[in-house]
């Protein structure tokens, strides 16, 4: 259904290629925005725009790695072009699925810093490349993917959410004034492939039901 706020607006959601990103690029296009499909899977990117224009929505699949500044600010400049500006980011991209699970004190320390750069970093770095574009709009919506995980301590997973949130209330302190709104949100446990990765499908059921 459309919703008359939404309705033309157009929308980037990062990690879109599957699981909850396909889901947010889905509902948005539903609600009348265009949408970009940011992935750094150019296949997935382009199944869901495919399934997004099927559906009779407006979608344009685009390749960004989150954890890249240049590939953020190519990112904002594609779609600025391709559909004459940007309203809405959603920062959803984050390593997740298929993620090494280690302690702090043994976790390598490239893919550490790989991880942290794409999951807490990437978010900033996307903020970073689209509010200008926000700003000539006279403002917009980031909304940035957290985790119930943040207040749970186990691991550097954790962490990075914990720090997500600490990120869009500074992000949210600076950009107000703006009329740049900046929110996060924590979903628990979901459903998806990703999680599948992780987790043994043992616990996957009592973990989505609780």
């Amino acid at each position: 259904m459309e919703l008359p706020g939404i309705r033309g607006k157009v929308a980037i959601v990062t990690g879109a290629g599957g699981g909850i990103g396909a889901g947010y690029a889905r509902g948005l296009a539903a609600a009348g925005a265009r949408v970009a499909v940011a992935e750094i899977d150019k296949e997935q990117g382009d199944r869901v725009a495919r399934e997004i224009r099927a559906a009779g929505g407006e979608a344009q699949a685009v390749e960004v790695d989150v954890g890249s500044p240049e590939s953020t600010r190519v990112m904002a400049d594609r779609v600025a072009q391709a559909f004459g500006g940007i309203d809405f980011l959603v920062n959803n991209a984050a390593i997740f699925g298929g993620m090494k699970i280690a302690s702090y004190v043994d976790v390598d320390w490239d893919y550490y810093t790989r991880f942290m750069n794409v999951n807490l970093n990437g978010a900033l770095l996307c903020t970073r490349a689209c509010v200008p574009f926000l700003r000539r709009r006279g403002g917009g919506a980031i909304v940035n993917q957290s985790s119930t995980a943040a207040w749970m301590a186990t691991g550097y997973y954790s962490l990075a959410k914990l720090a997500l949130n600490g990120l869009t209330q500074g992000l949210a302190r600076e950009l107000g004034p703006e009329k740049i709104r900046v929110n996060a949100i924590a979903p628990g446990p979901t459903d998806t492939g990703a999680l599948h990765s992780v987790v043994p499908d043992a616990y996957i059921d009592p973990m989505v039901a609780g």
